[in-house]
């Protein structure tokens, strides 16, 4: 199937590959966040902000922005933590997927 620019292709169950890939990411990090042993004073804010993420997707449409700020602070929050790097960039390059924000 070819796309134009601007257009994306929607899987068999009508979802957008990108909400797809978005979900099945913070899905692994909220899964490994919740499993690592050691807390850290911005825990709380990494769970906050995966959240909202994972409502941003189920809601099928994430405003770019919002994504962009979220993947920020949880990258603020759990950056340090080398047991979660793998997790959190898979998160960043589901972001990513959406492209940037209309400058304006």
């Amino acid at each position: 199937m070819l796309r134009s620019v601007g257009q994306t292709r929607v899987t068999g169950s009508g979802e957008d590959p990108r909400v797809t890939e978005l979900r099945t990411a913070v899905s692994r990090l909220r899964r490994e966040l919740a499993g690592h042993p050691a807390e850290f004073p911005d825990r709380g804010i990494a769970e906050d902000e995966l959240a909202a993420l994972d409502a941003m997707a189920e809601g099928g449409a994430p405003e770019i922005p919002r994504l962009r700020r979220s993947l920020l602070l949880i990258a603020g929050a759990i950056g340090s933590v080398s047991a979660l790097a793998s997790a959190l960039r898979d998160v960043r390059v589901a972001v990513d997927l959406f492209g940037e924000p209309p400058r304006g």
